[in-house]
């Protein structure tokens, strides 16, 4: 089989994905995403013309994120109407299933150059705006295989596995410190770019929504977020949320609701861009590529504790390449909940000091579609800074998914 040859990630600043305070949210997605398309090209040696496809991740795929976001990102680059895009959703696997959809096109010869990106502008397009739920509003299913609430499904995994409140938040404290010293030190830098409005005037430069400033204390003193949501009757005889979980899980006793908005993800806008190119590509343009795909997978896991995923989805994806957890030299995983990382760290048994080592999106936000893209990149940059050779970058999906990519510098 041939090889997914990674020449470079680029990716937009995060912005509050608020619109009264959010630099991004007076931009459209399309836009957004076509300045990072740009961007990539403007350091790139390869020409727009000489790619093949784009291929996109992209959630709320309505108004302003619906009509194609990726064709319409490439017109409105300004790129060559011979290239096509795509969009898809895995939801927040999206921006690595794209990635890694654009590496089989690769792989399999039937392309040369393809790009795998990710966008969200949660600020213009917010969560849910497709009126659809997790379950798409299908009664039929939701009595045959019922699904709850993600913020439900990180408190049921907390309480299942024993994780506390002060294990959550101390992990939400990391996060913003390692966020912190790493943009304080300029280690995002590389691989980002200045947004602007349409008329050329500076909107972000760089990640705005992590604050430097958490402390424990402050952290400690956050409502949880999902007590009333799991209070909320969603059955005929007056079941709550929190019932429906108990149900299928009796051995948790109660559900002990400890995730905030401290120790959760954080609603941002953001876009990722991700080049793979053929070995022939490669070598016929003489080009450097900066890492290879070594192995990739999904993975299924049971619905209503459907945060547990990135332990199988990473598992299969280690067996596909012949390794070890002790084999990757960093991992990233993604923190839509402090306890997803924590119960993959857990269940894999990986060195703690190994993750997330730049913070992640408690710190800095979690734009839905784009992040997969944006983690492999992040990864990639940590990499060389330490000049270590392989990453394993893996996120947990709604409706009970994973995905999981492992890179491997060249």
């Amino acid at each position: 089989m041939s090889h997914a040859y990674i020449l470079d990630a680029v990716r937009s600043p995060r912005g509050r994905g608020k619109v009264e305070t959010g630099a991004l949210s007076s931009l459209h997605p399309q836009e957004l995403l076509a300045q990072t398309l740009q961007a990539l090209t403007r350091r790139s040696s390869f020409k727009p013309e000489q790619i093949e496809d784009i291929i996109v991740g992209c959630v709320s795929q309505v108004n302003e994120q619906g009509a194609n976001i990726a064709r319409n990102a490439v017109l409105a680059a300004g790129w060559p109407q011979t290239v096509g895009g795509v969009s898809l959703n895995r939801f927040c696997g999206s921006g690595l299933q794209a990635v890694n959809f654009a590496a089989m096109a690769v792989m399999s010869g039937m392309q040369q150059l393809v790009i795998g990106a990710g966008v969200e502008s949660m600020s213009r397009v917010p969560l849910g705006s497709d009126n659809a739920g997790i379950d798409g509003n299908n009664l039929h299913l939701r009595l045959t295989t019922p699904q709850i609430p993600q913020g439900i499904s990180a408190d049921l995994i907390a309480s299942l596995y024993g994780f506390s409140r002060e294990d959550v938040d101390q992990f939400a404290l990391q996060s913003q410190l390692k966020a912190a010293r790493a943009q304080a030190e300029g280690v995002f830098d590389s691989s980002l770019f200045t947004v602007t409005d349409t008329s050329g005037h500076v909107l972000l430069e760089r990640d705005e929504y992590n604050r430097p400033d958490t402390t424990l204390e402050g952290l400690s003193a956050l409502k949880p977020s999902f007590v009333k949501l799991g209070a909320m009757a969603v059955g005929p005889h007056g079941e709550t949320i929190d019932d429906v979980a108990l149900m299928k899980y009796p051995q948790a006793g109660e559900i002990r609701h400890i995730h905030t908005a401290g120790n959760s993800s954080g609603i941002v806008d953001g876009a990722a861009v991700v080049a793979l190119a053929s070995e022939a590509f490669v070598q016929g343009h003489g080009l450097k590529p900066r890492a290879r795909i070594r192995s990739f997978a999904t993975a299924g896991s049971e619905p209503l504790i459907m945060l547990t995923g990135p332990e199988f989805a990473s598992r299969k994806a280690l067996e596909l390449a012949g390794m070890q957890v002790s084999d990757i030299d960093l991992w990233e995983i993604n923190e839509a909940f402090a306890v997803v990382p924590l119960q993959t760290i857990q269940a894999l048994g990986i060195d703690p000091e190994r993750v997330n080592v730049d913070g992640g999106a408690i710190a800095l936000g979690h734009p839905l579609g784009a992040t997969g893209a944006m983690l492999l990149g992040t990864a990639l940059d940590a990499l060389e800074r330490r000049d270590l050779n392989t990453a394993l970058i893996t996120l947990c999906i709604g409706g009970g998914q994973a995905i999981a990519t492992i890179i491997e510098r060249v």
